[in-house]
């Protein structure tokens, strides 16, 4: 099935907990998107963190019938000393880049941050790819990392903008070493 532009219909799951199939889909996705095996092993290391890790915001993107091609994660961090979501890593294999993949997970993933009752959702990548989700600059809201970053390259999402969000410095989790 495809949708416009002949691009496929992506459906959005979260990673079956205890699943070795989705581990294993989800640790090839990022070995593939990335250069090095960072983010794969990041991945594993966050799931292995209890303090970090949410089950149903591990975002796997399939199209129907297919194998899983897109994946987005949010875990566990602090802004502030309040919690708030860290966003990646996010990956597509190569071959499925810029069909849908990438984004079906994230908003996947964000709807069911939403769901929880999640706030705020912090993310460090691409200045042009990112607003696309209603992320802004962090700074905008306060936000800072205690590592130097580019003001554009560090973006939030409020999800309930009706409610007050944490300003002040990210904390993420130990995993990511910074």
């Amino acid at each position: 099935m495809t949708g416009t532009a002949g691009r496929p219909v992506w459906t959005a799951r979260p990673e079956t907990p205890g699943d070795l199939a989705d581990v294993a889909a989800i640790r090839a996705i990022n070995l593939a998107a990335f250069p090095t095996p960072e983010e794969a092993d990041l991945v594993d290391a966050l799931r292995a963190d209890p303090d970090a890790w949410i089950g149903g915001l591990s975002m796997l993107a399939e199209p129907p019938g297919g194998a899983p091609a897109g994946y987005a994660l949010l875990t566990r961090c602090t802004v502030g000393g309040d919690p708030a979501l860290a966003l990646g890593p996010c990956a597509v294999l190569p071959a499925r880049q810029r069909t849908g993949a990438g984004s079906a997970a994230i908003r996947a993933a964000l709807d069911a941050a939403r769901a929880m009752g999640e706030n705020l959702v912090v993310v460090l990548g691409h200045a042009a790819y990112y607003p696309r989700f209603g992320f802004r600059r962090a700074s905008l809201s306060g936000i800072a990392t205690a590592f130097e970053v580019p003001d554009e390259a560090l973006m939030a999402l409020h999800l309930d903008p009706s409610r007050p969000a944490p300003s002040g410095v990210i904390r993420y989790a130990d995993a990511f070493g910074v």
